[in-house]
């Protein structure tokens, strides 16, 4: 039992996998998934996939578990999500169909299979995003697509205060403001990874794992970068997702003209938009033959 890194077999704009089986523990699945930059891991059986475990679903399983399980002892079954949406490979539009689902469903990927039902490939948001990023510049504005509702937190308050805030919203960062709701950073379910005390101080239990005693005096300024990268809502769609491409960001800030804070624009933002280009694009080209 492990992990198992596979190619997405050709198929283009496709994330390549990484597997892993039902029986392999937490830990392992944190050590790749920090290894390999990735924030998603699908679990197969013999090359046919059973379930997906996010860094977000691992985040929200920690904080509510009260044992002293050492991570090693958990395995990943009893954290990952077995609701999988999947798409058949070699059709010439899987992106359209991947960005569908995605925003239709609310959610992060797409499993690609092969007409056996193996695994063959996975889509993200990101795979979308770049994509957008590169064919789409003048479709949209910012503000056209971006989320005006913007979950914040000070720089004062608690890490505890701030990964509730995450867990319970069910959303992948808040944007931290000072006293007035002027933008100075972001923090996001990987800040908590990064940091937790499991990385840091070698600690094994899941109650050690997103906070040590020290944890609990320290406050959301002291995980926050001091750069901060905003797009105005003016901006196009595209640079907003070239941005979150070369930075290697799922979510930016939106500011107005005067800085602002009016939303914050993600790659659910950009998926949303892909799939209303798409709609689009092909109603003008059916509209050529009438």
């Amino acid at each position: 039992m492990g992990f198992l890194e596979s190619k997405d077999d050709g198929l283009a704009n496709t994330t390549d996998v990484i597997t892993a089986t039902p029986d392999v523990s937490i830990h392992d699945i944190l050590q790749k998934m920090q290894l390999n930059f990735i924030k998603r891991i699908v679990i197969d059986v013999e090359k046919k996939p059973v379930g997906i475990v996010t860094e977000r679903d691992i985040n929200k399983f920690l904080e509510n578990d009260n044992t002293a399980r050492a991570l090693e002892e958990i395995p990943i079954k009893h954290v990952m999500k077995t609701n999988l949406i999947t798409i058949t490979g070699g059709s010439n539009d899987h992106l359209n169909q991947a960005a569908t689902r995605m925003d239709t469903f609310k959610i992060g990927s797409v499993i690609m299979v092969d007409s056996d039902g193996n695994l063959a490939g996975i889509i993200t948001k990101t795979d979308i995003t770049k994509v957008y990023g590169v064919i789409c510049g003048g479709k949209f504005q910012v503000k056209d697509y971006m989320t005006k509702k913007v979950f914040t937190c000070r720089k004062s308050d608690s890490l505890r205060f701030a990964l509730n805030m995450i867990n319970q919203n069910d959303i992948s960062r808040l944007v931290v403001t000072d006293n007035n709701g002027k933008p100075l950073g972001v923090i996001t379910t990987n800040t908590f990874l990064i940091h937790s005390s499991y990385f840091t101080k070698n600690k094994t239990r899941t109650r050690d794992y997103l906070f040590s005693i020290d944890s609990e005096k320290m406050c959301v300024g002291d995980l926050v970068s001091k750069e901060l990268l905003t797009v105005n809502l003016e901006d196009d769609l595209s640079l907003a997702a070239q941005k979150m491409i070369k930075n290697q960001i799922s979510g930016i800030p939106v500011v107005d003209n005067k800085n602002k804070l009016v939303g914050l624009v993600s790659n659910v933002d950009v998926v949303h938009a892909f799939v209303n280009v798409e709609s689009t694009d092909h109603l003008l080209e059916y509209s050529k033959f009438y």
